[in-house]
């Protein structure tokens, strides 16, 4: 038998469940501008019955909240993931491309078309009055100019080079602590779970925590049920939550595993920045490829503009002379002009790194590099060379994008072609005083001390004697140049002329023999990639155009993707103005009618009590 009083028993349980939705919504309402917020609602479902035996055997009890839940869908997350990923990655490359863009531009009044144009003008100029020492002076300082002109463009590349580098580690630093942070609300989402709640707000914190992970680093996360290994089937309330980077662990549940950057020990290009990190696990010191194919984000983009070399690494064949070298043949780098390997380096052979201290080469009879000699900073195992012999051989890895090495290597390549040519010409003269200049290079290198490197005439396979030492970060013109524009030679000198060729006859100190020579390197003679020396602004821009233009193209592409996904991602769990506005009143009505319900049932029980006298 029903109690006499069991109808308010039923509106109040409606009156209290949607209490709970008009809360549920003013919650909506208040956070519809909170990152990361996922709309919740409050579940509801009908109470038990309750058996009376009687006729109609069974009566409703009213409603109950079950439970107050976000709304959120699994496949659209992952699907922000991914695109995020992606997204990051050409978004960060193409920030550093407009970077490097615009020390090659060329607006006219300044950059290096300007600055060669002068400089030739001047050696044009200098045809006219060769013997004036002011006109030459002229002409020197507009060459100091064009020497300047690299150097501080490869200042600039190295200073974007050493910045990425820094925002590395950063980056890294924000990975651990996002870990960090998940595996804490990991356990605050359990302890809150398992005794029967829902942590709607932590999981928000959670997730949105893995959208600003996602943008980083490939990320994959699964949650599963705890299970009970005694009774399979039943519901415990606490969940593992596992996040991978890459395929690689970095949460799982309460634990998390952290990287750190270690500064590498010797340089993998001739002109990379000292300290450049390589990335490790913490716990077990194995490396983490961030450069690697499978990588995306913006970690990995930094990591292409810092070490992306155009996919032209040295590679090469090993051969085993001894213990403590290594030649390597039919290498990948064939001439002086082109060579980007450190003087200490790394050799990678089969996957096993071996320290270098130096190397030389031998060349051919047209003048192309057949094989390298490197010492080792210890002696090979006998295991070693049996290991290594006959293996393919590396130095860095094929990054295939076109990053701060890449243009490093290219300045570099055009000065050693052009200043070795440059100098060629000059030491067939003769100063003002009429003695030979064949001791004489106006261009030079000089290492971190100052000093001057001496050039020899012809490659000698040695390094120290060699182009190999002109970079643009270390390009001037000869201290004897600077002080004395007497000692420029520009005529032929007789102990200069080939027997077979006609003899030029020396006009005297006003003489420009050698000039007419010089200009021709301006547009008449093959310097660099098939061009002359006007043409190399040309490939530079040429080159930051392909790389800038596909980072643009998809970039806007997982741009558009993105927003598509993220208002598909947000018609589930955002907050929408307008649906919780009807909701409200909605539940509003729902609450009023269930207490005039409870006015009505008030009513009946004061007529029966005060009027019917039970």
């Amino acid at each position: 038998m029903l109690s006499t009083f069991f109808g308010l028993t039923i509106a109040q349980s409606g009156l209290n469940s949607f209490h709970v939705a008009l809360n549920t919504t003013a919650n909506n309402i208040s956070n519809v501008r909170t990152p990361g917020y996922c709309k919740q609602q409050a579940n509801r479902v009908a109470s038990s019955a309750l058996r009376t035996y009687t006729s109609y055997g069974a009566v409703g009890t009213g409603v109950k909240t079950e439970s107050v839940t976000q709304l959120r869908n699994l496949y659209y997350d992952h699907r922000y993931w991914e695109n995020q990923t992606s997204l990051g990655l050409y978004e960060s490359r193409l920030n550093y491309f407009h970077q490097i863009e615009n020390y090659f531009i060329d607006t006219g009044e300044e950059g290096f078309s300007t600055i060669m144009d002068k400089m030739f003008a001047n050696l044009d100029t200098l045809k006219t009055n060769a013997g004036d020492v002011n006109t030459r002076q002229q002409f020197t300082s507009s060459a100091h100019d064009f020497a300047v002109y690299f150097n501080s463009v490869a200042q600039g590349l190295s200073d974007i080079q050493g910045n990425v580098n820094e925002e590395i580690k950063s980056t890294v630093d924000n990975i651990n602590a996002i870990a960090q942070k998940i595996s804490l609300l990991n356990k605050q989402i359990n302890v809150i779970e398992v005794q029967g709640g829902y942590a709607n707000e932590l999981r928000d914190q959670r997730a949105l925590l893995v959208d600003e992970l996602s943008k980083i680093v490939p990320v994959e996360a699964t949650e599963a049920p705890v299970e009970n290994s005694k009774y399979p089937d039943m519901y415990t309330g606490g969940t593992h939550y596992t996040v991978r980077i890459n395929g690689q662990i970095l949460v799982n549940d309460y634990d998390y595993n952290q990287l750190e950057c270690v500064s590498r020990e010797r340089k993998i290009n001739q002109s990379d920045v000292d300290g450049l990190y390589s990335i490790k696990w913490k716990d077990t010191g194995n490396t983490f490829y961030a450069g690697g194919n499978s990588m995306s984000g913006t970690l990995k983009a930094l990591f292409d503009i810092r070490d992306g070399n155009n996919a032209d690494n040295f590679t090469g064949v090993v051969k085993i002379d001894n213990s403590r070298q290594i030649t390597v043949t039919s290498p990948s780098v064939t001439s002086v002009e082109t060579m980007t390997m450190p003087q200490q380096g790394v050799l990678t052979i089969n996957g096993r790194d071996y320290k270098y201290d130096g190397f030389t080469f031998e060349t051919n009879d047209k003048g192309e590099v057949t094989s390298y000699t490197f010492n080792l900073d210890a002696p090979l195992s006998s295991q070693d060379i049996e290991k290594a012999d006959g293996k393919s051989a590396s130095i860095g890895s094929a990054v295939d994008v076109m990053g701060i090495p890449y243009y490093m290597a290219q300045m570099n390549q055009f000065l050693r072609s052009f200043t070795q040519k440059f100098n060629d010409i000059m030491k067939k003269g003769e100063d003002l005083n009429g003695d030979p200049t064949d001791y004489f290079a106006f261009f030079t290198a000089a290492d971190k001390d100052g000093n001057e490197y001496a050039f020899g005439d012809k490659p000698t396979g040695s390094t120290d004697d060699c182009y190999y030492q002109m970079t643009a970060a270390n390009i001037k013109i000869s201290s004897v140049c600077a002080t004395h524009p007497d000692k420029i030679g520009l005529t032929v000198h007789p102990e200069s002329i080939d027997d077979n060729k006609h003899e030029i006859e020396s006009g005297g100190v006003d003489s420009y023999d050698l000039c007419e020579e010089l200009l021709k390197l301006h547009e008449n003679t093959t310097l660099y990639r098939g061009g002359n020396a006007a043409d190399f602004l040309k490939c530079m821009i040429a080159d930051i155009s392909v790389d800038k233009q596909e980072s643009e193209i998809f970039y806007e592409k997982y741009y558009n993707v993105g927003s598509t996904i993220e208002s598909q991602r947000m018609s589930i769990s955002g907050v929408d103005e307008d649906e919780e506005g009807l909701d409200m009143l909605k539940f509003q009505y729902s609450y009023n009618l269930a207490s005039k319900m409870i006015s009505v049932m008030a009513e009946i029980y004061d007529k029966l009590i005060q009027q019917t006298g039970v």
